[in-house]
């Protein structure tokens, strides 16, 4: 089989820890053949580390337009997620595009539509579920082990930790804050657990409490002036068939026990915890009635530094190439990706009236 020629559009932190690593790591089934960033010394010094006989460019259509190009990946700004992956999948392309899929749920839809009328396959960054601990917790609630989850709580909390570095806290560019950026994953992994997409409702509460008080932030400070993006959001969604799902996210949140790419499941069965572990990844809790006895499992699910970028590109890009390889839906589908910004959106409209957002 011949490799997949790959085109990549935005090589920051996310595109090169993560995704470029991710296809050096997958060389046996994939070899880069352009790289595009708005900075030319990036788009450079990617190649020089990654692929020599790749071409760079600072124009994105060069990468879409290329007919030698069979995937492109886009990792931009958040705001041009939608206009690059549309333009790809027409081109014929098939697309890996990094979360958020959209900055609303309008743009999601459309992506997903023109995923499905050109027959290309469109897959979104959600790397937190090929974490072991994540894929066992999942083959826990597949086996009934939880019974039937009727509440769901998505946790992506830092106590400090706003990314000062790029384009992250001008909504402009973004679209959000903590909530579109760290609450996508936490979502996603709820929803997944679930498998429930059909929302009746949201509410949602949006702050800006902290954008004046950079102390204790280990990126370093940040100009409040140029802060636009709140700094914590909560979400309370209300499924059709009654189940409940609550959301909380934050850069910036006084806080003991911060909380990431984390869920909590509760079922008639049993409930779940994802929590981080002390020697770093993640760490799973079953709990259940045992002989008349309240019991806490802890699974060997896990592995320190499982929940590391490089890692987990690498896991992502290998499935996505191969599902394209051998001709099935990658993990992560953008139907499902769709309805995770369609609350992401609800929450900050509901905040924003004051009023409950109904599907």
């Amino acid at each position: 089989m011949s490799k997949f020629r790959v085109g990549i559009i935005g090589v920051g932190f996310i595109g090169t820890l993560k995704h470029l690593e991710g296809l050096k790591g997958n060389a046996d089934l994939c070899e880069i053949v352009g790289i595009c960033d708005l900075l030319p010394e990036r788009s450079e010094k990617a190649r020089t580390n990654f692929a020599p006989e790749a071409y760079t460019t600072t124009d994105w259509h060069d990468i879409v337009n290329d007919p030698d190009v069979d995937v492109v990946y886009v990792c931009t700004w958040n705001i041009s997620h939608c206009e690059i992956t549309c333009a790809a999948l027409e081109a014929g392309k098939h697309v890996m595009c990094e979360k958020p899929m959209a900055v609303s749920g309008e743009e999601a839809r459309r992506m997903a539509e023109t995923a499905e009328r050109t027959g290309r396959t469109l897959t979104i960054g959600y790397q937190n579920r090929f974490r072991q601990d994540t894929q066992f917790l999942r083959g826990a609630v597949d086996a009934g082990e939880l019974g039937e989850i009727y509440v769901a709580k998505a946790h992506a909390v830092r106590r400090r930790g706003v990314p000062t570095w790029g384009v992250f806290t001008d909504k402009e560019k973004q679209g959000g804050g903590p909530l579109i950026d760290i609450g996508t994953h936490a979502l996603d992994l709820a929803l997944w657990y679930l498998g429930n997409y059909e929302v009746e409702s949201v509410t949602g509460s949006v702050y800006s409490k902290l954008r004046d008080k950079p102390e204790g932030n280990p990126g370093g400070g940040w100009n409040p002036a140029t802060f636009s993006v709140e700094d914590s959001a909560f979400g309370y969604v209300k499924m059709r068939n009654g189940a409940t799902v609550f959301l909380e996210a934050a850069w910036a949140l006084n806080v003991k026990d911060p909380r990431e790419a984390a869920v909590t499941l509760i079922g008639t069965e049993g409930g779940a915890e994802i929590e981080r572990a002390e020697g770093g990844g993640y760490e799973v809790s079953l709990n259940k009635v045992l002989a008349n006895r309240m019991v806490v499992e802890t699974p060997d699910a896990s592995a320190p530094g499982s929940g590391d970028f490089t890692t987990l590109g690498t896991i992502e890009t290998r499935q996505f190439l191969e599902a394209l390889r051998d001709g099935h839906a990658p993990l992560v589908l953008p139907e499902q990706a769709c309805v995770v910004t369609e609350i992401l959106e609800a929450i900050y409209a509901s905040a924003a009236a004051g009023e409950t957002v109904r599907f």
